[in-house]
């Protein structure tokens, strides 16, 4: 198996879906979020979290470098940090701005994918993070599941159109 054929085909197709579902999103929508349940959040929350669930996620995996200071481990973080609750989730502005964000996380994993290069995507084992005492996986499988991160909260951004009535269907979801 080519893990950087497979990954780069993987993310091209995760970031093309997921644009195309951004261009489906009310700019006035941003605050919207479902009427039941709990802990769910806004339009302009998902979108900041779509803008940043695979790139910087890949840019920790391989470098290394999660975004937290010097000395603190992920294992560091309150579980309360590690998965706040939605109502404490920063959200996008606008439309516009979770485009390019999202762009410029696509840019950071197509960085990271050819940072890792083929040797360590196929054979660098290690565990996630946030359970160091999980299963050892090699990198490539690691990355895959970042890209999948990203298309699961894609998910919910096209279940979130099709509750407030946008016209999207199986195609917008998958392209």
């Amino acid at each position: 198996m080519n893990w950087t054929k497979l990954l780069n085909a993987e993310l091209e197709s995760a970031y093309a879906t997921t644009g195309a579902l951004l261009d489906r999103v009310d700019p006035s929508s941003l605050n919207w979020k479902p009427h039941t349940g709990n802990n769910w959040m806004t339009i302009g929350q998902l979108l900041k979290h779509i803008s940043n669930a695979c790139g910087e996620a890949c840019k920790g995996f391989v470098t290394g470098d999660w975004g937290l200071p010097a000395g603190v481990t992920v294992q560091d973080l309150p579980p309360e940090e590690m998965m706040p609750p939605a109502e404490k989730l920063p959200a996008v502005a606008s439309i516009e701005q979770a485009k390019r964000l999202l762009a410029e996380d696509k840019a950071l994993a197509v960085e990271m994918i050819g940072r890792a290069g083929e040797s360590d995507l196929s054979s660098k084992k290690m565990p996630a993070p946030w359970a160091p005492d999980g299963p050892q996986s090699v990198l490539g499988w690691h990355l895959l599941q970042m890209i999948k991160h990203l298309e699961r909260h894609k998910g919910q951004l096209f279940y979130y159109l099709k509750l407030q009535g946008a016209n999207v269907n199986t195609a917008d979801l998958w392209g």
